[in-house]
Parts: C-alpha cells; structure tokens; sequence
C-alpha cells in the first residue's frame, strides 16, 4: 500500500527545478489545474526561478454523452454563430468531426467568437477565422462584443457542463436564440487529496497557491476540508487568473493577494512577479 502511494504521488505531482535566480527565486509555488494545461504556467515561473508544485484539483473529462454536440454538428448549418469558451471546448469539438463524417469546410460559414486569444489561436490552428475576441477574456466582454451582432440570429455555445448563465442569459435577452452544448466536464482528480497533502507535508509550506478558474477553487477546498492543510493556509497567498475567479476565493472567504491584469497563464505569472517581486 505505502509502496503504491508513494508511486502514484511521484506520477501525479511534479517538482520543479529549483533555480537560484529570478523575481520568484526562492519561491515554492503550486499550480491546481490539470497536468496537461499546466507546462505553459509552469515553464514561466521556473524562469523567473520559482519551485514549482504541480498538484491538479481538476481533471477535463468528456461529457456523459456526446449526444448533443453530435446532432449540433449534424444540423450545423442551422447556427448563424459559434462562441467558444476555452481551448477544452474547441478541442472537444473538432474532435467529433471526423467521427460524424463532418470536415472542417461544414464550419466555414458561421461566425466564430473566442473568449480569448488562446481559444482564438487554437480555432485558427483547425484552420477557421475568429471574428471576434473580446477585450477582457470574460463571458461580460463576450455578451458586450456581440449584443448587437447576434439579435435574430441562432447561436451555438459550445462550453463546460457546469459553467456560469452569462452568455446565454444575456444574449437571449439581446434577441439571439442560443443553444447550450456541454462539451466537456471537470472533475476531481483520483488521488487529489493524498497529493495536495503531501505539498504540505514536504517541510516546507508553499508560498503561494495559483487557480484558474472557480472550478479550481471550489475543488481545492473540497480537496483539503477535514485535513491539517487549513491551518497551514494562513502564510501562503493566493493568486487567480481573473476577476471570476478571484470572486470565487473571495466567496469562500479566501484572500485574493495577485490577480491578472491579462487573463492569462502569462498574466498570472506576471501577477505574481509583481507579488513577491517588489
């Protein structure tokens, strides 16, 4: 049993090189969101000399059932529009192209809203045109881009299984007919306990926690209710990507010490320059 934990803990989490210069030199800083997404952030703060802890308290999962995303695609040239929220929904739909016989050209007439530029660069990269990239990387930006843009018009938002009513509510109200697909889901990690743990067992308390997303937030607590972990949170900061997220930590009653300026992974690492680098 011990031999297996101990392997799983040096599958699961990874420990940067700890680097004797930069900004963050010094710092031990943990990173919440998936393995997978996690190199971007992680890279940047090992450049600026950070320790960095990968412990994710989310994993992207597909949905339940492809059902609706398949008729959507099926029935695509029904859409005027197609918003897309992250780099997971933009994956998650391309990948059921070749599985319905669908090729990239079946997409070519709509119009296409990003969040981002991550999700702008990831559509390009499957060989569509972005028309729109709001200014601030929030659903509020996207609903004030394309208020006027969609009134009569049938739009396809393609998103996570759990995620916040701004867009369709809003742009309903603004006179679109939008259709909701749930194109992925997020859920806990096997073993993200055990491996949140032991970032605090190692001898040394992190210095700051990074999330995401309020997804992260919500599972990192979950992760760590009934364990010694909250009595070790008092010296550690807290630093979120955006606005909706830091309202998340702040509706825990959790502080908010960096936030982006950019929402990005390179906002977020700038943010906490700024925080340790003063």
């Amino acid at each position: 049993m011990a031999t297996k934990a101990k392997t799983a803990d040096r599958e699961s989490h990874r420990i940067g090189q700890l680097v004797t210069s930069g900004p963050l030199a010094g710092r031990r800083i943990v990173i919440t969101r998936p393995h997978k997404q996690a190199e971007g952030l992680s890279s940047m703060l090992q450049q600026f000399g950070a320790e960095v802890v990968e412990a994710p308290v989310i994993e992207i999962r597909p949905p339940d059932s492809f059902q609706a995303l398949d008729t959507a695609l099926n029935n695509i040239l029904q859409y005027d529009w197609l918003i897309l929220t992250s780099v997971n929904g933009v994956e998650a739909l391309f990948s059921r192209l070749e599985p319905l016989g669908l090729s990239i050209d079946s997409l070519q007439h709509l119009k296409i809203a990003a969040i981002g530029p991550v999700t702008e660069q990831h559509i390009q990269d499957h060989g569509l045109v972005v028309d729109v990239v709001p200014p601030r990387y929030v659903a509020e930006e996207v609903v004030r881009a394309l208020r006027k843009l969609v009134r009569n018009e049938k739009v396809l938002l393609v998103r996570a299984k759990v995620a916040r009513d701004v867009i369709p509510e809003e742009l309903g109200h603004a006179g679109a007919e939008i259709e909701v697909i749930d194109a992925y889901q997020t859920v806990l990690p096997e073993g993200a306990r055990a491996r949140m743990e032991s970032v605090f067992r190692e001898g040394k308390t992190p210095d700051a926690i990074t999330f995401t997303s309020s997804s992260t937030v919500k599972n990192f607590l979950n992760v760590i209710t009934g364990t010694e972990v909250p009595a070790k949170l008092a010296k550690v900061k807290f630093a979120s990507i955006g606005p909706v997220t830091s309202d998340t930590l702040r509706e825990y009653g959790l502080p908010v010490h960096a936030e982006a300026d950019e929402y990005t992974m390179e906002g977020l690492a700038q943010a906490l320059v700024r925080l340790f680098g003063s």
